[in-house]
């Protein structure tokens, strides 16, 4: 115990007094100026170790505040102690918080491009290599710390300020270099942009081209920043005076984007057609005005505008242009030009009697008595039938069948009537549609189906009937078909016998045999003696065919084997009931056989095909061999005698 006391008496504190301004210097927490005011290595060691504990217990309390650590570096680097200031940023970059952190990484570059040259004033001096030697030692270090932030893959500003590093020092190439590696982090088009205008500043206009044709490939899919990328490439092109190039990067643009989503792109593709196109325009249709795609084109170039007196005007002018002769082929691309004048004045003006006049100057100006076009008329009934003129519409349809009857207007304007409910008009449309057409089995179909929707039994047979007794039908399969479809719907089976045979007399198609046998085969109910009764009937139909291909039409076996299948099948889905020996005695024998065809140049070739012996032939051919053998005995008996 006296050692520890002696000890600490032979510590004795120096009582004098110190001067003023070193008192206020200790004071001073932060300052860095203080060993220049303190005269005494030691107090200036005390202060630094003093200064270093209060800095290490923030950092253990705050460590993850970034304003410690640059306080901490920067006093360091105030010190003149350099190795310090580099071991407390690499603690500050270990740390999960801060290694990412934009600031720290900025301020360690700073650094040490600001300390290699402290003394470059006194290096100078020494000669001019070393100085130079030292700086570009200084951008040596500088990089590798920029290589190891973007290891991190910083945001886009850590990219930018790589760059701009190394364009301070004229290092075009790395910058280039850093650049492919900035666009494959940030595959962004801000970042395609930036590196296009890079290049585009150094002079490189085929490397800037490059770098938006690649952003193209990556983004154009993009939809948020495609807009922005077609835009920033078409203003590139234009700026390289390529109008071509641009004309043709903006309507691949406005292709892909709709119109509602790009609407910058809408008004700078104007701005530019405005510029460059009015002139070609007006050129092009001064010299071909029937050029119906060229007046499309400017009159979509007026409508992105929106000046209505404009487009209006253009409009005129393009429907002066009436076609040479009164062929349809010559109206079909021109017609469009009104379609669409009457649907610009409708949709965008809004101009209900404009609508309305272009509709009737469209089909007074069009050749009825030679072609007419039943769009032209159904668009404009349709758009009366919009603004509530019902009559004014029914007006228009009449007159489009009484002058140019087509099937698309009955069958509009008998749609128009069925679904306001007028079944009575929808029967004098069927009516007139049917004297015009008596031959379309389709409107035969629907007008009777027409009746069927409605109950009307009665009705709906009478018009079947009407119809298969027409001399001449398109499709009189298709209605034959419906009618037996209706009848059986209705459970009128002996109604449907009738209609097949009806049918057969008209017609002996193998289609025919085969769905009357079927019906009488499934027309039957869960009474067993129904079911042999159904099924006895159906073989009578398919004994009937059978018949009438052996004698009235033997060279068509191919059908012949078809139907006896179908017999087959027909028996073995009846169980029990079924007996498929009686189809299997009438089986034919498929056999393979070659013929010749006759080829018109080269020699004659043969091909295989499929050949049906049937039994009663089998029979008749063993009759003929029988007698041939009996013949040639009795001419050797005789020979013999």
């Amino acid at each position: 115990m006296a050692s520890v006391s002696l000890a600490r008496a032979m510590r004795v504190k120096n009582k004098t007094p110190a001067a003023q301004p070193q008192s206020k210097s200790r004071q001073s927490r932060f300052s860095g100026k203080l060993e220049n005011k303190i005269s005494d290595p030691t107090e200036v060691a005390d202060y630094r170790l003093r200064k270093r504990k209060e800095f290490e217990g923030l950092i253990s309390r705050v460590g993850w505040n970034k304003s410690v650590w640059v306080k901490y570096t920067e006093w360091e680097e105030s010190q003149k102690d350099l190795k310090r200031a580099r071991s407390i940023w690499e603690r500050a970059l270990g740390i999960d918080a801060l290694n990412r952190d934009q600031t720290i990484w900025l301020k360690y570059v700073d650094m040490e491009m600001k300390n290699k040259f402290v003394n470059h004033a006194r290096l100078i001096s020494c000669g001019t290599s070393i100085f130079i030697w030292k700086r570009c030692l200084a951008i040596a270090g500088a990089r590798q710390i920029f290589e190891r932030w973007m290891g991190w893959m910083p945001d886009q500003q850590g990219w930018l300020s790589y760059i701009k590093f190394e364009l301070r020092y004229n290092e075009i190439e790395r910058a280039r270099e850093v650049f492919e590696r900035f666009v494959e982090c940030h595959p962004k088009v801000s970042a395609w942009i930036r590196f296009s205008k890079f290049e585009m500043k150094n002079g490189e206009i085929r490397r800037a081209r490059n770098c938006y044709e690649r952003a193209v490939d990556k983004l154009a899919d993009d939809d948020e920043e495609a807009e922005q990328l077609f835009l920033a490439f078409a203003e590139f092109e234009d700026k390289c005076k390529e109008t071509d190039r641009a004309r043709c990067i903006y309507k691949f643009a406005l292709d892909r984007i709709p119109k509602g989503r790009a609407e910058d792109l809408y008004s700078k593709f104007v701005a530019f057609e405005k510029q460059y196109d009015d002139r070609e325009y007006e050129d092009q249709v001064k010299m071909n005005p029937r050029n119906y795609d060229t007046w499309f084109d400017y009159i979509r170039l007026e409508e992105s505008v929106g000046n209505k007196e404009r487009i209006r005007e253009v409009y005129d002018r393009a429907i002066a242009n009436v076609p040479p002769a009164e062929e349809k082929w010559y109206w079909q691309r021109y017609i469009y030009l009104w379609i669409n004048y009457a649907l610009y004045e409708e949709i965008d003006a809004q101009d209900t009697e404009r609508t309305r006049h272009v509709y009737r100057e469209c089909l007074k100006l069009i050749p009825h008595h030679k072609f007419s076009f039943a769009k032209i008329w159904l668009l404009a009934a349709l758009f009366e039938i919009r603004q509530l003129r019902l009559k004014e519409a029914r007006l228009l349809l009449g007159e489009a069948i009484g002058r140019v009857p087509k099937d698309k207007i009955f069958k509009k304007y008998i749609e128009i009537e069925l679904h306001f409910g007028n079944i009575d008009r929808c029967r004098k449309l069927y009516e007139k549609y049917l004297e015009w057409s008596p031959e379309n089995c389709h409107a035969w179909s629907k007008f009777a189906g027409l009746e069927r929707s409605l109950y009307e039994t009665e009705r709906a047979r009478a018009v079947f009937e009407v119809g298969i007794d027409q001399p001449a039908l398109d499709i009189p399969e298709l209605l034959w078909k419906a009618y037996i479809e209706f009848e059986i719907s209705e459970g009128e089976f002996e109604r449907t016998r009738a209609l097949y045979e009806r049918l057969l007399n008209r017609t002996k198609h193998l289609k025919v045999w085969i769905s009357y046998a079927k019906f009488e085969a499934l027309a039957m109910e869960s009474d067993v003696e129904q079911k042999k009764k159904c099924l006895q009937n159906a073989r009578d139909v398919f004994e009937r065919t059978v018949s009438y291909l052996r004698t009235s039409a033997p060279e068509l076996k191919k059908e012949r084997g078809m139907l006896l299948e179908e017999w087959l099948n027909m028996e073995s889905s009846f169980g029990e009931l079924g007996d498929v020996n009686l189809v299997y005695a009438k089986l034919p024998k498929k056999l393979t056989k070659r013929r010749q065809i006759n080829m018109e140049d080269g020699p004659a070739v043969y091909e295989e095909y499929i050949d049906y012996l049937f039994p009663e032939e089998m029979q008749a051919n063993n009759r003929n061999i029988l007698a041939s053998a009996y013949k040639w005995k009795k001419q050797r008996v005789a020979s013999e005698d």
